[in-house]
């Protein structure tokens, strides 16, 4: 029997709608570096890492420790989680650096292990996080973070779902 889909409290679907462009990248990598593991579709991938990184990933990390995981700390059965996602952050931040910099034999093990990271991270935050936080924080609660996630997220991430830098037309 297939999972039923995951309810979400409208005050955190602008982070699951990052996260569905995240899984997205992460099924671009995988499918990419399968049918094609060369040099050449590492370095396209490295560049859509690179893209994701500048609108979106890196703002909406903020986003998270600055809004979202302060605001539910004190709801959560544990702080644990916050802690394990927020050492994840830099583990991606870390990896972002290291694929922009990466010799031709290291960026493939890298877009594969940024893949797999960002899907372990997603996954734990839609499933387990997103999950308890509806079930911990009543209507106006959400809400109110909900106001909150959306000023910062058009605000450290104002290009998101728009064009990049490097695709805008003169």
């Amino acid at each position: 029997m297939a999972p039923q889909p995951l309810h979400r409290d409208p005050g955190l679907i602008p982070l699951s709608h990052q996260h569905q462009h995240g899984l997205a990248l992460t099924v671009f990598i995988d499918r990419g570096l399968k049918a094609e593991p060369t040099r050449e579709k590492a370095l396209e991938l490295a560049d859509k890492v690179a893209r994701l990184a500048e609108v979106e990933l890196l703002g909406h990390f903020r986003v998270e420790e600055e809004v979202l995981f302060p605001a539910v700390r004190p709801f959560l059965r544990s702080g644990a989680l916050l802690d394990s996602l927020v050492a994840e952050h830099r583990v991606m931040e870390d990896l972002v650096r290291r694929i922009a910099g990466a010799t031709d034999e290291e960026r493939i093990p890298l877009l594969r292990r940024f893949a797999e990271v960002l899907h372990g991270h997603i996954r734990t935050e839609e499933r387990q996080l997103f999950e308890e936080i509806q079930g911990q924080l009543d209507a106006s609660q959400l809400a109110a973070v909900g106001r909150e996630i959306a000023a910062k997220v058009e605000a450290v991430c104002p290009l998101a779902g728009k064009p990049s830098s490097r695709e805008r037309k003169p």
